[in-house]
């Protein structure tokens, strides 16, 4: 369960990166959206 909400919130981040902000940037921002999904999913305690 944990894999897809990881999956889930990394595909939800990244389109709002996609969209807010260009090409370079977006792609630069997919290493602290990765991250920040996995601290959230596996070491915060919120989500599971």
């Amino acid at each position: 369960m944990e894999k897809k909400i990881f999956w889930l919130i990394f595909i939800g981040l990244s389109l709002l990166a996609d969209v807010f902000l260009p090409f370079f940037w977006g792609m630069v921002a997919s290493i602290p959206i990765v991250v920040v999904s996995w601290w959230l999913v596996y070491r915060s305690g919120w989500l599971c």
